[in-house]
Formats: C-alpha cells, structure tokens, sequence
C-alpha cells in the first residue's frame, strides 16, 4: 500500500513538473502578443496627439491674423482721420503715464511719517523735522514743512497762522496733483469726435458715389459706410481705454487728498503740544 502511494506521489510530481515549463512557454509566448498591442497603442497614441511643433504655426498665424486684420481695418478707415484718432490715443496715454508716475511716487506711509514728526516736534527738534520734510516726496512732506517753518519762526508760529498755511498749502498741492488731468479729458472727449467726424465724412463720400453711379446700390454705399463704422469704432475704443486710466488717476489724487487732510489734522495737534505755538 505504501508503495502504491509512492508510485502515485512520483507520478503526480513528474506530471507537475512537466506542466509547470509549459505553461511557462505559454506565458513567454503570450507576453510578446501583449508587448506587440502595447506598442501597437502607443503608436496610435502617438500618431494621434499632435506635436509641439505643429501648434506653434498655428497660434503664431492667428496672431499675425489678428494683427493683419486690424492695420486693414485701419487702412480702411482712411489714413487722415485714423491718423488723428491714433495721435490722441498715444498723447492721451502719454499724459495718463506721467500723471500715474507723478501720483505713484508722491505715495508714503502718512501715519508713519506723522508720528516720526510728531517725536520730533515733542523733542524739540524742529529743524530736524523741517530736514525730515525736505528729504521726504510727496504732497504731505510739502504740507508739514510749511508748518514746520512757521512753528520754527516768531512771528508766524500762532496756531491761526499754521493752520491758515496748512490749507493754502494743501491747495497749492491739490492743484499739483490734478495737472495735467484737464488734457487726458480733452482727449477723452475729443477721439470720438473725430470718430464721428470720419462717420460724416465717410456718409457725404457715399452720398458723393451714389451720385456718380445714379444709383442706390448696397455696392456704392458700403464703401462710404465702412470708412464711417471703422472710424467711429476706433475713436469709442481710444475714449474707452482713456477712460480707465483716467478714473484710476481720480482715485490716486483722492487718496492723495485724503491722506494731506489726515495730516493736516496731525498737524494741528502737534503744533498745539509744542511749547513754540503761541496758544
């Protein structure tokens, strides 16, 4: 009995052990197949997106399309008046530039620069704070040296005559900071004139062709009338894009206005704190 098992335990092992190389042949035979599909996918996957170099052309010819489209829409309108309507648009920018620059750096840290002027005041240092006002940019340093200079002096140091400086000063200021604003208004207002300017122009030459032709065709108008839309559209445009730069400089001259105030204030107390103001 025993050897019968030892018999059928040889068998069952031999039978395992040719098995197990042939299914190892089938795995090997398979894994090619599968590597083959694989490849097969990556090629179509490849195949399928398109190259970084193709792209490229394509976004570079609808920009030079877009730009092409609008140096022809502004050949079109005619060079006289789109002329016109592209040098108000590079003035207006100009002076817009020149206010944001101006605006920009007459910007400071008021609360701090009052309170390092406040020390200086207490203390007694009023030459000091006549050099901090010099040496510091902007409307509120301009103000508080001109209060500096009468608490300084001995026939101006009563606190009427300071403050009746602090408010001149604080106009001749404002009207600094508003220079300049009256010729970003100008153009504003004066590209979409000569974008309706161009309208009329451009109406009087279709009246002009239909009177040539003797007839009112859509062919005779729609030349006269293209110029009229091209020069309009560009002259709202300019006006739009002044517009914005134009409401951002109000709002730096208002916080600007509104910080001079604050220290005028500021001012007035410390002038009132120092032993030098005639109470």
């Amino acid at each position: 009995m025993k050897k019968f098992f030892a018999i059928v335990a040889m068998v069952a092992a031999c039978s395992f052990g040719a098995t197990s190389p042939l299914m190892a042949q089938d795995e090997e035979a398979a894994a090619p197949e599968t590597t083959a599909v694989a490849d097969s996918t990556a090629v179509d996957t490849t195949a399928a997106e398109p190259a970084p170099e193709e792209i490229a052309p394509v976004v570079e010819e609808e920009n030079e399309g877009v730009f092409k489209s609008l140096k022809t829409k502004y050949i079109e309108g005619g060079a006289g008046f789109m002329s016109l309507v592209a040098i108000a648009l590079v003035l207006g920018l100009a002076f817009c530039i020149e206010r944001i620059v101006y605006l920009s750096l007459a910007q400071i840290n008021t609360r701090k620069f009052t309170e390092e002027l406040a020390q200086l005041v207490a203390a007694g240092k009023i030459s000091e704070a006549i050099d901090k006002c010099k040496n510091t940019r902007g409307p509120v340093a301009q103000v508080s040296g001109k209060a500096m200079e009468c608490l300084a002096s001995n026939d101006r140091n009563d606190i009427g005559t300071i403050e009746r400086t602090i408010n001149m000063e604080a106009e001749v200021q404002g009207t600094y900071l508003e220079e300049n604003c009256s010729w970003i208004t100008l153009f504003i207002a004066m590209a979409p004139s000569l974008g309706f300017l161009g309208t009329v122009i451009g109406m009087v030459m279709a009246f002009d062709d239909i009177q040539r032709a003797g007839d009112i065709s859509p062919t005779v108008v729609a030349g006269g009338m293209k110029v009229a839309l091209i020069t309009t559209i560009f002259g709202i445009i300019v006006a739009l894009v002044l517009q914005v730069f134009y409401n951002y400089i109000l709002s730096k001259v208002e916080s600007l206005t509104s910080n001079m105030e604050e220290a005028a204030q500021e001012l007035l107390i410390m002038c009132v704190k120092s032993d030098k103001c005639k109470k």
